[in-house]
């Protein structure tokens, strides 16, 4: 297990990396951790999820605001800002209402990314209006060709069950978003999972047990364990929080079946 400690020093030469002007320190676990990230050539996809020791990330009334601990927090604030985009579900932004910014560290805001294959935002939701960085929303060409304020609207044909992760990420590298952050919800997050389209998994665990409520990746059933996803994977000491970064492979079963993967608008 690798402790985590991040310096100053250490930090600004990550930000430096992630603008191509400066190198990590090689040895240490924060670039070990984020060099991947902040180096990133072409296209690269992380998916991060905060959760409970029994794989928990709210309760069953959907409070989940408190399952992950002060470095915890600044760690998916870290990855946020080393990232060109983040993209969450409509159905996260509806429950959380988050704001998606990076306060809790220095550094630039990603692009913000809602998926609403329905158009069910409304336009009040805080994102929309809170003149932080730009919003682009993803709708299916079949919804209602509502205006929302402060935001792009791009309409994908959809795909039987909902529009394509790889649609999406086309989307984006052609606005030069080439380093994604998929942060959630748990649907969202498996279908770009399943779809092999994710380089690095985080998954950052804190020591609450919460009993019930939604779990944190959602993939379909396997029959047999052979059939489970086995990452090569480095453990961090965050401090108050426990991370697992998994480095994921697309699976060569799974290299015809994505592109029938679909993203639904549930998060």
């Amino acid at each position: 297990m690798f402790s985590l400690e991040m310096s100053d020093a250490t930090w600004a030469a990550l930000l430096a990396l992630r603008q191509g002007t400066g190198e990590v320190v090689a040895g240490e676990p924060a670039g070990r951790l984020y060099g991947p990230i902040a180096g990133a050539a072409g296209r690269f996809v992380l998916a991060q999820v905060g959760q409970s020791l029994d794989g928990r990330v709210a309760t069953p009334a959907g409070d989940a605001r408190d399952i992950s601990g002060e470095q915890g927090l600044a760690h998916l604030h870290r990855c946020r800002a080393l990232v060109d985009a983040v993209i969450v579900g409509v159905g996260t932004v509806k429950a959380d209402d988050p704001s998606l910014s990076v306060r809790m560290v220095k550094g630039l805001s990603p692009v913000r990314v809602v998926i609403d294959c329905h158009g069910t935002l409304e336009g009040h939701e805080s994102l929309l209006n809170d003149g932080g960085a730009p919003v682009i929303v993803f709708r299916s060409t079949r919804a209602a060709a509502a205006a929302l304020p402060n935001a792009e609207i791009v309409c994908l044909e959809p795909k039987e069950g909902g529009l394509d992760p790889r649609d999406i990420l086309d989307a984006l590298f052609e606005r030069n978003l080439r380093r994604v952050l998929v942060e959630g919800g748990a649907r969202t997050m498996a279908r770009f999972i399943d779809a092999g389209l994710v380089d690095r998994l985080h998954v950052a665990i804190s020591p609450i047990i919460i009993g019930s409520g939604p779990s944190g990746i959602c993939l379909p059933p396997i029959e047999r364990l052979a059939g489970a996803h086995r990452p090569v994977t480095d453990v961090y000491d965050l401090g108050s929080d426990i991370l697992f970064d998994c480095a994921l492979r697309p699976r060569e079963a799974s290299a015809g079946k994505g592109e029938e993967i679909a993203v639904a608008n549930e998060a």
